[in-house]
């Protein structure tokens, strides 16, 4: 058997979710190369651990077994969701593709189906990220409603059954891990990004191999939407520019224009642009609420990685100068 022939080796975590967005990553590899693609459960210490991602230091918990592998030799690629991978990217490795992007909001999933300006007063909200807790507890603040925030940590399965087992009112998720795993049906409200920014590079998806397997890199970068890219590129350049790992309370968001298609009302892509602009949103929060940064530019859409760049470091620049740096726990590795 030739070296084309054998089947390639994709690294993945072992959660419902990761198997789901992996095995859509590998249809989409056999159909690019016709060669069979092996899925390889690699179980990471963020998937180990029970303590919450904030105390653990969540930057790189759940990539540095995949990433160690792919250095090993032992699988040929992984596949990561990008909002898990630290800025930093090592010289030996290459993200060889971010595929086109899934919904980046965060939605409720809560009892009753209610929405969150449904909730009861006093309403318990359970979410294991610090930027969705700065942001709920913001927005509450504001507009006078009485939630409680409680931090949880677990797969979709274990943050859901929380509800379903009457412990909690609602719980935060991403939109994009329901729709990968077909239970977009669960889904009671989308929190419109003006309430909650996502995460940085929230529902992409990061293609990595060895830096050394350059025509596996060329052959994933089939996969690759340009669009998708500029727009996480510069979201983790503000990330990076802020030095906040990715359980900091951080959130940004690049909207772009849909490809050659009308902006329609509604589309949560599209609020807010103007045609063949970007804007970046970014926002810094401490986790009760009573202090946030929240910021916004506007410009062409990048055409470089380095624009992308300069776009978000810009916008962290603004960002550092208003407070925002007193307000992050975390800091990167």
């Amino acid at each position: 058997m030739t070296a084309a022939d054998k089947a390639l080796r994709l690294g993945t975590r072992r959660s419902k979710l990761a198997m789901s967005q992996s095995g859509h990553v590998a249809e989409a590899v056999r159909q690019l190369t016709g060669r069979e693609v092996e899925l390889v459960e690699i179980t990471t210490y963020g998937d180990t651990s029970r303590e919450h991602l904030a105390q653990i230091g969540g930057t790189g918990v759940f990539v540095t077994a995949l990433r160690d592998a792919l250095l090993r030799g032992e699988i040929d690629f992984a596949v990561h969701s990008l909002k898990d991978l630290p800025t930093a990217q090592p010289a030996e490795l290459t993200l060889a593709a971010v595929p086109r992007r899934e919904d980046p909001r965060d939605v409720l999933v809560a009892r009753d189906g209610l929405k969150f300006t449904e909730l009861p007063a006093g309403a318990r909200i359970g979410t294991g990220s610090p930027r969705r807790m700065a942001q709920l507890n913001a927005y509450a603040r504001s507009h006078g409603l009485s939630i409680e925030t409680v931090p949880i940590r677990g797969n979709i399965d274990t943050r859901v059954g929380y509800v379903e087992k009457g412990e909690l009112d609602a719980v935060v998720l991403a939109a994009a891990g329901l729709n990968r795993i077909g239970r977009p049906e669960e889904i009671a409200d989308f929190l419109a990004t003006d309430i909650v920014l996502p995460a940085p590079g929230q529902g992409a998806l990061a293609v990595e191999c060895a830096a050394h397997n350059g025509a596996l890199a060329a052959t994933l970068a089939d996969l690759d939407d340009p669009l998708t890219r500029v727009a996480v590129t510069a979201e983790r350049a503000l990330l990076a520019a802020l030095e906040a790992g990715c359980s900091a309370p951080v959130g940004a968001l690049a909207d772009l224009p849909p490809l050659s298609a009308p902006i329609e009302r509604g589309d949560p892509h599209a609020d807010g642009q103007i045609a063949n602009h970007m804007r970046l949103r970014g926002v810094v929060g401490s986790t009760d609420g009573t202090e946030l940064v929240q910021l916004s530019t506007t410009g062409p859409v990048p055409s470089s990685k380095d624009e992308a760049l300069a776009l978000g470091r810009e916008l962290a620049a603004e960002m550092l100068a208003k407070g925002a740096a007193g307000l992050m726990g975390e800091r990167a590795l």
